[in-house]
C-alpha cells in the first residue's frame, strides 16, 4: 500500500464535509434556484456553506462566487477583470499555476500587454519587483499566495498594500493558502481570491471566487445561461458539494494553528532525515515556505529512475495540473534549476494524516532508492 505524500494536489474529503455532502444526497435533490419548498431548503444550504467559507477568510457571504474550481476561478478573475475594465497591462510572475498562466497566455495572444516578474532565490516573488514592474496602464496583477510546487509563501499582504496605493487590482490564487496560512480579507486589500475545496479536505469539482464588494471589484461574467451567482457565474449550483466546501472550510480555519504545528514537525523530521544525503538538493527553504510542501532533488540522479525507485510513496514531480506534460518543472527552472535538476524533483506534501512512521518510511525508501541508482550509475 502507497504512503500518501501528495497532499498539495489534493486532501481526502473530511468527515465533517462527507457528513455535510450526504444530508444533501439524502434530500429531495432540489435546485436551490427552484421557487418551492424544497428549492428554498437547498437554497439555505447553500448560503449557510457561503458564509461558513467567508467566515473562513474573513469576508462577507455576498462576496463568494462558487465556481468549479480553482482554476474556473482563476479565469473568470483574470479574463473576467480585463473584459469588464477594457483591456489594460496584466502583470504576473513566472511560478504561477497553469491556469493562471494559461489564462494569461490566453489574452496575450489576443493582444493584452503583460510582463512577467521573476522569483528571488528563495522561491518568493519580492514586493519591490512587483513595483518596478508596474506601468501607467497595468489593470491586474496577478500572484499566488502559496506555490504548489516549492511551497514558497509571497508577501501578499505586501503587494496587496502596494497594488491598492497604485490603484491596481489584486488577484490571488489561494489554493495551497486556505487552511495552511491565516486568511483575512478584512486586513488584506486583495480584490479577487481563488479558492478550492479539494485542497482543504473538501470534495473535488467545487471552487469559489471571493469578489471583493468594497471597493467593488467586478469581473464579466465567462460562463452565461441564467445569470447565477449574481451574474457573475451561471449554472445549476452543485448543493451537496457546496455543503462540504463550507464544511471543510470551516474545519480548516478552525484547525489552522495545529495542522500547521503537525505539517512543520513533520517537515523538520523529514530533512533531518533526508540531511547527508549525497547530492541532496533542497528546492523547499524552510524560512521561505509552508511546512507541508518539501521540494527536493538529487544532483546526478535521473528524476524517471528515482520516482520509479521509490513507487512506493505516492509523492509528485511537480504540479498534478502539468502531470501529463513531460516538460520539467518551470518553477524549479525560474529558480535556476536546470532542465535535468528540474525534472529531478520530488515533491513530498503532507497532510493531518500523515505521521511519524510515514516519513521515517519515506526517508529510508528515498535513501535506499538514491544509493541503489548511484550504484548502477557508478
Amino acid at each position: 500500500m502507497s504512503i500518501y505524500l501528495d497532499h498539495a494536489a489534493s486532501t481526502p474529503l473530511a468527515d465533517e464535509a462527507r457528513a455535510a455532502m450526504l444530508a444533501q444526497l439524502d434530500g429531495a435533490g432540489a435546485n436551490p434556484a427552484s421557487d418551492h419548498a424544497p428549492g428554498a431548503e437547498a437554497a439555505t444550504a447553500v448560503e449557510a456553506a457561503r458564509a461558513q467559507i467567508a467566515a473562513a477568510i474573513g469576508a462577507q457571504p455576498e462576496e463568494i462566487v462558487f465556481t468549479s474550481g480553482a482554476t474556473e476561478a482563476d479565469n473568470l478573475a483574470i479574463k473576467g477583470s480585463l473584459e469588464f475594465l477594457g483591456g489594460g497591462h496584466l502583470l504576473t510572475t513566472r511560478i504561477e499555476h497553469k491556469a493562471v498562466l494559461d489564462a494569461a497566455g490566453r489574452l496575450a495572444e489576443q493582444g493584452v500587454p503583460m510582463s512577467y516578474v521573476d522569483p528571488a532565490a528563495d522561491g518568493r516573488v519580492r514586493v519591490e519587483d512587483i513595483a518596478a514592474a508596474l506601468r501607467p496602464d497595468t489593470a491586474l496583477v496577478s500572484v499566488m499566495w502559496v506555490n504548489n510546487e516549492t511551497g514558497a509563501i509571497n508577501p501578499i499582504a505586501e503587494i496587496a498594500a502596494l497594488c491598492a496605493e497604485r490603484g491596481v487590482r489584486l488577484h490571488v490564487d489561494a489554493a495551497q493558502a486556505l487552511g495552511r496560512l491565516p486568511i483575512d480579507m478584512a486586513e488584506v486589500p486583495v480584490a479577487l481570491m481563488s479558492l478550492s475545496a479539494h485542497k482543504c479536505y473538501g470534495p473535488k469539482g467545487i471552487g469559489a471566487l471571493f469578489v471583493r464588494r468594497r471597493p467593488r471589484a467586478r469581473v464579466a461574467a465567462q460562463m452565461h445561461g441564467g445569470g447565477h451567482e449574481q451574474g457573475m457565474r451561471s449554472g445549476t449550483l452543485a448543493t451537496h458539494q457546496i455543503a462540504g466546501f463550507g464544511a471543510a472550510a470551516e474545519l480548516a480555519a478552525a484547525r489552522c494553528e495545529a495542522d500547521y504545528a503537525h505539517a512543520t514537525g513533520l517537515a523538520e523530521r523529514l530533512r533531518s532525515g533526508l540531511e547527508g544525503m549525497p547530492g541532496l538538493l533542497m528546492n523547499s527553504d524552510p524560512d521561505a515556505c509552508v511546512p507541508h510542501i518539501v521540494n527536493i532533488a538529487f544532483d546526478g540522479i535521473h528524476g524517471e529512475a528515482l520516482r520509479a525507485a521509490t513507487a512506493e510513496l505516492a509523492v509528485a514531480s511537480g504540479s498534478a495540473c502539468s502531470a501529463a506534460d513531460a516538460e520539467s518543472s518551470y518553477v524549479l527552472r525560474a529558480l535556476g534549476r536546470s532542465d535535468r535538476q528540474a525534472g529531478a524533483a520530488l515533491r513530498i506534501s503532507t497532510g493531518r494524516d500523515t505521521t511519524a512512521d510515514n516519513i521515517d518510511r519515506a526517508v529510508a525508501v528515498i535513501g535506499a532508492a538514491v544509493e541503489r541508482l548511484r550504484t548502477i550509475a557508478a
